[in-house]
């Protein structure tokens, strides 16, 4: 069977959007700065992250990144699962303004503090729904 008209132009406009988003992905790795956090065999029993913010009293992490990407991976042994990756200003305002995630303490002597973060409940419709009105909350505020 022969693709429709109809056809072609969905998948030229799929195509379109799909080369948009692979320039984006180089874009990342091309003079940019990244940090890269890796997570152990721990987040596949409690479904859990670990964002830190602070150590020792002082900013690390999260809040100290001068970083333009977050990219978190996700390892089962010594092997990366999947590799989330996020603007570091989004991630930033996904643990800073939405209060969904504990904070807990970590690291060495637990020194460290950080965001304890469901990977359920990152991607879940309540918390898209809360930063896409804190993004449109921030743009209004741009305006005025």
């Amino acid at each position: 069977m022969k693709p429709t008209k109809e056809d072609r132009k969905k998948f030229d406009l799929d195509l379109q959007y799909g080369e948009v988003r692979e320039d984006r992905v180089a874009e990342m790795l091309q003079d940019k700065k990244i940090e890269v956090k890796s997570e152990k065999d721990l987040w596949q029993k409690t479904g859990n992250i670990c964002i830190e913010y602070e150590s020792w009293g002082k900013p690390s992490g999260i809040e100290a990144t001068e970083s333009d990407y977050w990219f978190h991976n996700l390892c089962i042994g010594d092997e990366e699962y999947c590799t989330l990756v996020f603007k570091t200003p989004v991630l930033k305002k996904i643990v800073n303004k939405l209060d969904t995630f504990r904070s807990v303490s970590g690291g060495d002597h637990n020194a460290s503090r950080m965001h304890l973060v469901n990977l359920r409940k990152l991607f879940s419709t309540d918390v898209i729904k809360a930063f896409k009105e804190i993004d449109n909350e921030e743009d209004n505020t741009h305006i005025s």
